[in-house]
């Protein structure tokens, strides 16, 4: 599909990427009522869903995947659960695996292509809950597991109607490389910090799994999918995972009518993760690259920011068509 015009006009002071950037992460509030679900996954593990719904009765649902160490009460998924209530459509904030304030049960945890949970998900609304109109919705990591999930399958659900991809790092590698540029330090070591303090948990719950001294020696983000992403998950390396679950590869096999909304000014995106070659050849991709936004700090009018309401807007044109 053609490259599609943006009409986001941010006030002047969210036009810096840094400002949008850290102040939707920090600074955003949404209050919602969520009830969570435990789901069992098919390994075994377990999966925390935490569900918010239309005030009248509804057969559609969106799925919500959350960023790298995020959850489902980060203002960038309740903002859109709300809206999405709003506008008649219940909504599933997922928490990854361990990423609900409790650990989970095995020592792999969640990754940038970890699909399987995507799909045992989508089974579950479809089975157990079942919705004939189900949408889905990623931020950053959570945005390349749709994009792979659409693109690496020759079939999806027919119930699955639409996607959109926010802040989406389509080359892993590229956008590993960007994060660990100077500009992005203070935000990669605070990734670090935490995915290691989440290491540390799985490490009192499996001694044997890695050394103290491996631990310790996790120096970057790059470090850690080597130490543990990699290994943990079943790939070589940090560049085999990087590889094998970026979602640029997938995208001429999407058949599902897909968003990616990438800010132009986002500081974590590598060139290769604004899609245009992939969007102007497959009918069923579009890509808005809007000036601003930074990373998934698309700052708009009444709390509701620019992407959610595109998100909106999509899926009503897709069911319109």
């Amino acid at each position: 599909m053609p490259i599609l015009q943006n009409t986001y006009k941010p006030r002047f002071y969210f036009k810096s990427g840094l400002i949008s950037t850290v102040y939707s992460g920090l600074a955003r509030r949404v209050e919602i009522s969520q009830k969570r679900e435990r789901l069992t996954l098919s390994d075994g593990d377990f999966i925390d869903l935490d569900w918010s719904f239309s005030e009248e009765k509804s057969n559609a649902c969106i799925v919500l995947l959350h960023g790298l160490e995020g959850h489902a009460q980060r203002p960038y998924l309740t903002g859109a659960a709300q809206l999405f209530n709003k506008n008649k459509i219940d909504a599933v904030s997922v928490n990854f695996r361990g990423c609900s304030g409790e650990i989970n049960s095995k020592f792999r945890s969640y990754h940038s292509g970890a699909t399987e949970d995507l799909v045992d998900i989508i089974q579950h609304l479809i089975s157990i809950k079942k919705y004939d109109k189900i949408y889905l919705k990623g931020i950053s990591l959570g945005a390349n597991i749709i994009l792979k999930y659409l693109g690496e399958r020759d079939t999806i659900p027919t119930e699955v109607k639409a996607a959109i991809a926010i802040s989406a790092p389509c080359d892993l590698n590229g956008a590993c490389e960007e994060l660990h540029k100077l500009k992005n330090k203070p935000y990669s070591m605070r990734f670090l910090k935490h995915l290691k303090a989440s290491l540390q948990l799985k490490m009192e719950k499996f001694p044997n799994q890695m050394s103290l001294e491996t631990f310790n020696n996790i120096k970057t983000l790059r470090d850690f999918d080597n130490v543990y992403t990699a290994k943990a998950h079943g790939f070589k390396d940090a560049a085999d995972y990087y590889k094998q679950c970026s979602s640029l590869q997938f995208l001429p096999n999407i058949k599902t009518p897909t968003l990616i909304i990438n800010a132009l000014n986002d500081s974590f995106l590598s060139p290769d993760c604004y899609p245009v070659k992939e969007a102007k050849n497959n009918a069923n991709l579009y890509l808005e690259m809007p000036k601003y936004g930074g990373h998934v700090g698309f700052v708009d009018q009444n709390n509701v920011y620019y992407n959610e309401m595109r998100a909106l807007e999509f899926v009503k044109s897709v069911s319109e068509n």
